[in-house]
């Protein structure tokens, strides 16, 4: 699917699911992973995550698309457009978009810890991606003095 087929299929979700027409742009954005999509205020444009399509298939982007259009519909008419809003929930609800999408499995990366913190009283160990002034910081367990040691990280390339 390229933007040309998603634009279509966004303009037929907002007048079957919305009695509206979706006069703006939409595309694919391959760089969201940790959004399934967005919608700007200023452009009135929507942005959807390849990667939702790519892993869960067309039914879960649709209840993304109509989670943007409620944005969208809802933002041109000057009513509650945000998350917060009591008239987005409401719409949402009423189309059958989603609230949230589902997490995908690459984003689930994290960054390894490269400091451990020891107590030099009660063994107690800390750790932590950044590094820190153990000077600055006592043990949370007995309230002695900190060392710092950094950890050997095997970068996987």
């Amino acid at each position: 699917m390229d933007d040309r087929q998603l634009q279509h299929w966004v303009e037929q979700i907002s007048i079957t699911s919305f009695g509206r027409p979706f006069l703006h742009k939409a595309r694919f954005n391959r760089r969201l992973t940790s959004t399934g999509g967005r919608y700007f205020t200023k452009t009135h444009d929507i942005e959807i995550s390849w990667h939702q399509l790519e892993q869960f298939g067309a039914e879960d982007v649709e209840k993304i698309i109509k989670h943007e259009l409620c944005h969208y519909h809802l933002h041109l008419m000057n009513r509650g457009y945000q998350h917060r809003d009591a008239d987005f929930k409401t719409l949402l609800k009423q189309v059958g978009g989603t609230r949230f999408c589902r997490s995908l499995p690459t984003v689930k990366r994290k960054e390894p810890y490269r400091y451990k913190l020891i107590c030099t009283n009660c063994r107690m160990e800390y750790l932590r991606k950044r590094k820190l002034d153990p000077n600055k910081y006592a043990c949370g367990k007995c309230r002695g003095k900190l060392k710092l040691y950094t950890l050997d990280i095997q970068k996987h390339s």
